[in-house]
């Protein structure tokens, strides 16, 4: 077993009926999810935040899973809210938005989803899984506010993203699969993930509540960035209508 960084741990909060499974990105790790799991617990909701199998520990350990096992680790997480929970809602940022479209298209009892700059379809990176060498520079960190660091990983294996791109080509596949509502929150400006990703998103899905957000003052990782506290108050406002309903 690898040794978990300091600061990538999961992370759960017991609260009410209502659940919320987040989901960090791709080399990331929950600690670019944490202000939203904090604020989520501080308004009752249950959260539980997994580790993605392969990350938090080494880009060696990363380099050994597959998007399979991605999608295992938020499923996981969902049982063990279902287990808590009458309804639950899936967040999540960049991979993790993808991965919470995935689990929307595939799970109809899940209540609603909020993509935060989603992956759909990243040109740039899915030129580089030719690539020579194992690994490629970091794509962690994209951040406008100069306070603030990702913790995530240095090097970037590139046999994951091989992966990565599968799991974009299969969601994207399945956008049409998602009726649940669905709260879309896009940068302006991304170097990570092309800001198109979420307006295909916000055309493909069929759910007859969608809105899209524009984030003027953040970069990809919205969630530690200066629009963080919007992000917070606008998901809380749509828990609230979407749990209200039947």
């Amino acid at each position: 077993m690898e040794k978990v960084l300091n600061g990538a741990e999961e992370i759960r909060f017991e609260g009410n009926k209502v659940g919320i499974l987040i989901s960090h990105g791709f080399t990331g790790t929950t600690q670019s999810i944490k202000p939203l799991a904090e604020a989520y617990a501080r308004g009752g909701y249950t959260v539980y935040c997994p580790r993605l199998k392969g990350h938090g520990t080494t880009p060696e350990d990363m380099e050994t899973t597959s998007y399979q096992d991605w999608i295992a680790s938020v499923e996981s997480a969902y049982e063990w809210l279902l287990e808590r929970c009458k309804k639950v809602f899936v967040v999540g940022l960049s991979m993790g938005g993808t991965l919470a479209l995935y689990m929307a298209s595939q799970y109809k009892r899940i209540a609603g989803v909020i993509p935060i700059n989603a992956a759909i379809d990243i040109p740039a990176l899915a030129n580089r899984t030719d690539a020579e060498g194992r690994f490629i520079a970091a794509i962690g960190s994209d951040i406008k506010d100069p306070e603030t660091v990702e913790l995530a990983y240095e090097r970037t294996p590139v046999r994951s993203i091989g992966e990565l791109v599968s799991l974009m080509d299969k969601v994207k596949q399945r956008l049409d699969e998602i009726h649940c509502p669905i709260l879309i929150f896009v940068s302006d400006e991304d170097h990570v993930v092309p800001p198109h990703n979420s307006e295909v998103i916000f055309e493909s899905v069929f759910s007859e509540h969608k809105e899209l957000i524009h984030l003027e003052n953040s970069y990809h990782v919205a969630t530690l960035d200066q629009d963080k506290e919007m992000i917070m108050e606008r998901s809380l406002e749509f828990f609230e209508m979407y749990t209200n309903t039947k």
